[in-house]
């Protein structure tokens, strides 16, 4: 039988009011009492009656997670994140998949289906900082990505450009003066590609290193077979360098495979760095070094601020919110005997 209330507060020793109100939120629960509630409630499996809940106080205890795609891991290892951290308040998770495509996305914020949730956590992919009026639906919107900025919505993002840019420190920090780049958008301004270019630039700018194009790998899909497609065109050109910024870990992952198969060896004669510290990258031959920007931080984030607004519509200006950073130092830089052995800390210059 499925787990209740009464469970949780049996299991935790506290009464059924607490575990109602650290479900619920309510600030005045002592950390420690929400802690046991929170491991009764995973220790169980509990789960929310969504319709009971409803009748009982308007809401429903669920939440919309609306991302471009699933077989992104980026996208998946978010989604569980998500998932997790609304396990925390006893909310389910609705998931919406897009596709990244324009109007998709502003059927998502226009569907009948969010009626089943109290609040929307929106990734967009296809739609841009022309669209920011648009982004607006029945319920309470937290954005997430770097597509669009001051749309009126709660914001919480990843700090692209100063990652970036230490990513590429890292790079130079190990002697590489030649970097390339795999996953750039032609023309992009605001958006992942555009900011961590961004990033990457100011790092070679502020070694007085020239800013060379022919060495810079376009590809609009950022999947692994597009990030050896882009290796092969490199290679291909005979352009030299001897290190490779992947914009995401699937395409740095791409460019190993493809270098690797021309005989190269990592870190040896070319050293490699992704973005987005995938869970499977710590498993890949060489390890990847890569950035983690922060992903459980922006879904614990992302919860917390759309359930203050659920709760308070009219609370305050939106916020936008920027989450840690910190580069993970593996063997695809370091070297086995090396790596993790300058792993900085995290960084956040808003804290």
């Amino acid at each position: 039988m499925a787990a209740t209330l009464h469970d949780v507060a049996r299991v935790a020793g506290v009464s059924f009011k607490t575990v109602s109100n650290v479900i619920n939120n309510h600030p005045h629960v002592r950390d420690s009492t929400r802690a046991k509630v929170e491991e009764a409630i995973a220790a169980l499996g509990y789960r929310p009656n969504l319709t009971a809940r409803s009748l009982r106080s308007g809401h429903t205890g669920a939440v919309t997670l609306a991302v471009p795609q699933l077989r992104l891991p980026y996208f998946a290892e978010l989604a569980d994140a998500v998932i997790d951290a609304a396990a925390k308040h006893g909310l389910v998770v609705l998931i919406e998949q897009t596709g990244g495509e324009r109007e998709r996305e502003l059927e998502v914020m226009s569907s009948p289906r969010l009626k089943m949730s109290d609040g929307l956590i929106f990734s967009p992919l296809g739609m841009g900082q022309e669209d920011a009026e648009l982004v607006k639906a029945d319920v309470p919107v937290v954005l997430l990505g770097e597509r669009i900025f001051s749309s009126g919505c709660d914001h919480i993002t990843m700090q692209n450009v100063a990652a970036a840019r230490a990513a590429t420190e890292h790079l130079l920090d190990l002697g590489r003066q030649r970097i390339a780049v795999i996953g750039a958008h032609e023309g992009e301004v605001i958006g992942s590609a555009g900011l961590r270019m961004r990033g990457y630039r100011e790092a070679l700018e502020a070694r007085n290193i020239p800013y060379d194009d022919a060495i810079v790998g376009y590809m609009w899909s950022w999947h692994r077979a597009n990030g050896a497609a882009a290796m092969r065109e490199l290679l291909e050109r005979g352009v030299e360098f001897d290190a490779v910024f992947g914009l995401n870990d699937t395409l740095a992952q791409g460019a190993m495979r493809v270098l690797q198969e021309a005989g190269y060896r990592v870190p040896d004669d070319l050293a490699v760095i992704g973005f987005d510290d995938l869970d499977e990258t710590r498993y890949s031959l060489p390890t990847l070094s890569t950035v983690d920007p922060g992903r459980d931080e922006i879904a614990e984030t992302a919860i917390r601020v759309l359930m203050e607004r659920i709760k308070n519509p009219d609370g305050g200006a939106p916020r936008e919110i920027e989450t840690a950073f910190r580069v993970v130092g593996r063997e695809s830089t370091l070297g086995r005997n090396n790596s993790g052995a300058n792993e900085p800390g995290p960084s956040d210059p808003n804290r």
